[in-house]
């Protein structure tokens, strides 16, 4: 699921042995990993598939809207720290104090505290709450600074309108309808910090997750994607804070083998299994 802030930064728009801060990859001996070979998925028609691409466009649509008048961020060509010095590795610092209304709270004003910050704020912003007007009054409330909540409380609830939320299937109130449960579970994989400088930092969150409804009448089936969110916070309050953000796609990996699961067991796993605080 996909959203953005219209604004960028400011304007508008990843074991074993140490390998020098490069995932190894093994792929099929004489293998294509994009080649014939791979095991067929089932469980997933062409119209599903149809269907899914539909919902993917509805919400780059919504982001188009949120995103109006934008550019390119701000200090997009401020050089990037090295890979090297991104290797994710345990500080031993308490990452966060606290919490408000399930959202982490209380980061350190340090480059690690902003990470932290950057990778809980970017699954609150991409979460089914966020569908939701109440919920997502609340989430504004708490991720934003100040000086931007009556904006980003108007652009967001342009762009979720009833109409919007109809095209998805779900009711006025972001609601799927009776015996089907909405999903949208944003999982950060690794953090970069572009910069971090007195009370401003620009931030890169790689994400995956899963978007769509789990139910057996559903007709936007439960997908994953895979996108970078841009973050710009400020620190206001005795804690960071998003003062903009974007959302872009990938990048993503080769799709896997795994057998589709049915829309029960989705729904059920997402009910079962809670989400996390997360920690650079």
């Amino acid at each position: 699921m996909s959203l953005s802030d219209g604004g960028g930064y400011g304007g508008g728009e990843p074991g074993g042995p140490d390998t020098g801060g490069q995932t190894r990859t093994r792929l099929p001996d004489g293998g294509d990993p994009y080649g014939a070979g791979r095991r067929p998925r089932t469980g997933f028609s062409s119209r599903n598939l149809v269907t899914v691409v539909g919902v993917v466009v509805l919400l780059i649509a919504a982001i188009a809207f949120a995103n109006r008048g934008g550019g390119e961020p701000s200090g997009a060509d401020g050089a990037a720290k090295d890979a090297d010095s991104q290797a994710t590795a345990p500080t031993g610092t308490k990452p966060v104090t606290g919490k408000n209304g399930g959202i982490a709270t209380g980061f350190a004003k340090t480059e690690q505290g902003a990470q932290s910050a950057a990778a809980n704020y970017a699954v609150a912003l991409v979460s089914a709450d966020i569908l939701k007007p109440d919920a997502r009054r609340a989430i504004i409330q708490k991720v934003f600074v100040p000086a931007k909540v009556g904006e980003m409380q108007g652009k967001l609830d342009q762009a979720y309108s009833a109409g919007f939320l109809a095209k998805l299937g779900l009711d006025a109130n972001g609601n799927a309808p009776k015996g089907t449960t909405y999903i949208s579970r944003t999982v950060p994989v690794g953090t970069k910090a572009v910069k971090v400088e007195g009370d401003t930092a620009r931030l890169e969150v790689w994400c995956t997750g899963l978007f769509g409804t789990a139910g057996a009448s559903s007709t936007t089936p439960v997908t994953s994607d895979w996108f970078t969110m841009h973050l710009e916070l400020r620190w206001t309050g005795g804690d960071w804070k998003v003062q903009s953000f974007v959302q872009k796609d990938g990048p993503a990996p080769v799709n896997g083998d795994n057998k589709t699961s049915g829309a029960d067991q989705i729904a059920e796993a997402v009910n079962q299994y809670g989400g996390f605080t997360y920690a650079r």
